[in-house]
């Protein structure tokens, strides 16, 4: 497949903004369904939409998207929920990555185009876990991919949490071959380690990048797949946890583990990288930050 492929980058663009409607609706629905606990006091936690745009060099429209956050909930210390559809041409820094990840000729022809959804969550209740969720799709003149997954980060690990997240991923992934979890699962536990500190950031999950067999609607399917499998991966934990009693203890061993995320998507991330050297803006790049977080 060649060309600037318009059909294909609006069905993924606009799949992308399917996905996050589904995930606005079930986040704001557990917010409505906590009751109990140490925050069903406050008020149901609710999203609150900021457009992002990206300029050009030239002053001209780059793309945007959609910034969604929740701030403050029963549930959600901090959610966000980003989309996006980017275009224009790739700088020099860029350039060099792109060449060095195998895709020839971007000096020649730096155009690209971006779209995606990025999730994260960070928790009122340090029993639930933390998630990150990213799938999106890259295209260039000279090649386009898909990538993404998702990874559980929590503070107090519980082993059926972890058991239950990897299963439904499986699930989603063997309905495209029983090969592909593993490798996928086993390409998270490389990409979402910190060397810096000799450990991984959370308790995995599955990713992939520069997914492409060429044949654009069969890995197509498979990316939908890995979004459709984080609903049914990522609630029941959260169900089953939010109202769980915690104190200063639980709180302080959260603050501290969110200290390793903050290091991790700041040094080492990709799409952060990608974001502040391609100019989209700041405050969606860095959406994935807690709201809080402790080093000792």
């Amino acid at each position: 497949m060649s060309g600037l492929m318009e059909t294909e980058k609006s069905t993924a663009a606009a799949w992308f903004e399917d996905l996050r409607d589904q995930i606005l609706a079930a986040f704001e629905g557990l917010e409505d369904r906590q009751t109990v606990g140490p925050t069903a006091d406050l008020p149901a936690g609710r999203f609150t939409q900021t457009k992002t745009t990206r300029t050009a060099d030239d002053g001209g429209d780059a793309g945007g998207g959609l910034m969604s956050v929740m701030r403050g909930g029963r549930v959600f210390e901090k959610v966000g929920v980003n989309t996006s559809a980017v275009f224009g041409e790739l700088g020099p820094a860029a350039q060099k990555a792109m060449a060095a990840r195998g895709v020839p000729g971007m000096e020649d022809d730096p155009r690209f185009w971006a779209s995606g959804i990025s999730l994260v969550a960070h928790m009122q209740n340090p029993h639930a876990p933390a998630v990150h969720m990213n799938t999106r799709m890259f295209w260039t003149p000279h090649g386009w991919w898909f990538g993404g997954g998702s990874d559980l980060n929590p503070c107090i690990e519980y082993a059926e949490d972890t058991a239950h997240f990897h299963s439904v991923q499986k699930e989603h992934c063997d309905k495209h071959g029983t090969e592909h979890y593993q490798r996928l699962k086993d390409w998270a536990d490389e990409y979402f380690y910190i060397p810096h500190r000799n450990r991984a950031r959370g308790v995995g999950g599955i990713f992939l990048d520069d997914h492409n067999t060429g044949d654009w609607e069969a890995d197509f399917g498979f990316i939908q797949d890995i979004g459709r499998a984080f609903l049914p991966a990522f609630v029941p934990l959260t169900e089953k946890r939010m109202a769980q009693p915690w104190g200063e203890v639980e709180k302080d061993k959260q603050l501290v583990h969110r200290g390793l995320y903050a290091e991790y998507n700041l040094v080492y991330d990709r799409g952060t990288k990608f974001g502040l050297e391609t100019g989209h803006d700041a405050n969606a790049v860095l959406m994935s930050l807690p709201p809080m977080a402790k080093w000792v």
